[in-house]
């Protein structure tokens, strides 16, 4: 996926080392400094045109008022900037802020966020990292715009709408680049597997699938895992695994071997190399199929070597959630979907500090959780601890939005304890509520066993007794 898109501002994205500016383990400064933040509102003239600006209290609120869903996505900023001090302006003076120079420095915090991030440790113990350096997820979503945008913003209807499109490294648990266009443009035209994914694995959706992205994979070094499309014919040339009935000649349909019994689905996992194309020759990989509860087959197409059994290859694909999940943070939690702003520059700036707020829920998940997490101590050992989940994280983050807001504010040692006391919070409310009940095929390829838990009643019969004693 392009770093850059034609619908975006050419802008110099140039990030220093955020390491630079601040202690590392007060979040969200790294992303968010001030220093760094000034340079960035005078080189934009942000400040210069509005002079009753406080720019910088005005971009951390963007960030900070992200998830905290009171109004509209503009009236939370507001309401954060004024509650926070800053000096009172009429609403349409307010609004008038969100133009192309804010839009500038959103770009560049944009930037800041992004690099933060990969400069970070990858975890992937096991399986996950086995046979690549990490991990990646692209997807994309859809935002329903203001009817004034439909010139800029063209939805594959009449009405107007952008894609975010994201490139999710499972490695790091966050987003590492997107870019925005229009809704109407195709999701594998932002797509294109170069030399600069070697040694990468990559999860996609039936949206992405092509024969050029099989052979491109191939030829670039690149695992792959994705669903078999229905229109696909595939040509067996070699059953590995399969209940096999007679033999047959190599470039067969797949679908005249099972109609005439030459290949019996008979509840166990298949493991077939395929092709495709009128000759079988035009791209060719494996091809497993794991039964599902109803009976039914999915077909898993990939390039990983034989030693991934089918159940394995399935387990990788369902880490695809792990996007599903962030699309759900920036629109369920982080009021994406809210951006009621009249222009383009204006709802650029909006998506990017949604997007920003939830790669720092991410980062803190990660950083703060699964790197300081102590690997499991032997395969299956049981999670007794409920992990922290970006989007439970991201919740606690908008109930304490006003204290962030004054944090960011402080100075050595006053700032210290107050984010300590914050992370303490945070880590306390962040938890997920539901890993027992749903748990994570992430933390399970991690290693990590998931019990259900004693019932609902077992725990209410003990604590009645210990309340009797």
């Amino acid at each position: 996926m392009s770093p850059g898109s034609t619908h975006e501002p050419r802008l110099d994205t140039r990030v220093t080392n955020p390491a630079q500016h601040t202690n590392q383990s007060h979040y969200p400064n790294p992303i968010l400094p001030e220093g760094a933040l000034l340079e960035l509102i005078r080189e934009s003239g942000l400040q210069e045109r509005e002079r009753k600006l406080d720019g910088v209290a005005f971009v951390r609120a963007m960030i900070i008022a992200a998830a905290t869903g009171y109004g509209g996505r503009q009236a939370d900023v507001m309401r954060i900037y004024f509650e926070n001090g800053a000096e009172r302006v009429t609403r349409g003076g307010f609004y008038r802020w969100f133009g192309p120079a804010l839009e500038r420095v959103m770009l560049d915090v944009r930037g800041r966020a992004l690099a933060y991030g990969q400069a970070m440790r990858l975890d992937l113990p096991g399986i996950l990292g086995e046979h690549v350096k990490d991990w990646h997820i692209v997807d994309s979503s859809t935002i329903k715009l203001d009817p004034a945008l439909k010139e800029e913003y063209p939805g594959t209807g009449d009405y107007a709408a952008l894609k975010v499109h994201k490139r999710f490294s499972v490695g790091l648990g966050t987003v590492i680049g997107y870019e925005l266009t229009p809704a109407r443009d195709h999701d594998n035209s932002r797509l294109t597997i170069d030399e600069s994914w070697n040694g990468l694995g990559v999860l996609l959706d039936l949206g992405y699938a092509s024969f050029t992205l099989i052979r491109d994979c191939d030829r670039h070094g690149v695992r792959f895992v994705i669903r078999l499309k229905e229109s696909w014919r595939p040509k067996v040339q070699r059953i590995a695994r399969g209940h096999v009935t007679r033999t047959f000649l190599a470039g067969t349909d797949l679908d005249a071997l099972i109609d005439d019994e030459t290949l019996v689905l008979d509840g166990k996992v298949v493991d077939i190399d395929v092709g495709f194309g009128k000759t079988g020759e035009t791209a060719r990989c494996r091809m497993v199929g794991v039964p599902t509860p109803e009976g039914k087959y999915r077909f898993y197409l990939t390039n990983l070597p034989a030693r991934v059994g089918p159940h394995q290859v399935a387990d990788f694909y369902r880490v695809r959630w792990e996007i599903e999940s962030d699309n759900k943070l920036n629109k369920s939690m982080l009021h994406l979907d809210e951006v009621g702003a009249r222009t383009g520059a204006a709802v650029r700036a909006m998506v990017h500090a949604s997007i920003v707020s939830s790669i720092i829920a991410c980062l803190l998940t990660h950083h703060h959780h699964r790197l300081d997490e102590a690997p499991p101590p032997r395969a299956n050992a049981e999670r007794k601890t409920p992990p922290i989940h970006p989007q439970t994280l991201a919740l606690a983050m908008a109930s304490a939005s006003m204290t962030i807001a004054r944090a960011l504010e402080l100075r050595g040692k006053a700032a210290s304890e107050e984010w300590e006391r914050i992370a303490q919070l945070l880590t306390h409310l962040g938890k997920d509520p539901n890993w027992r009940r749903s748990p994570s095929i992430l933390d399970q390829l991690r290693g990590w066993k998931v019990g259900p838990g004693r019932p609902k009643k077992a725990r209410l019969a003990s604590s009645s007794s210990r309340s009797a004693n």
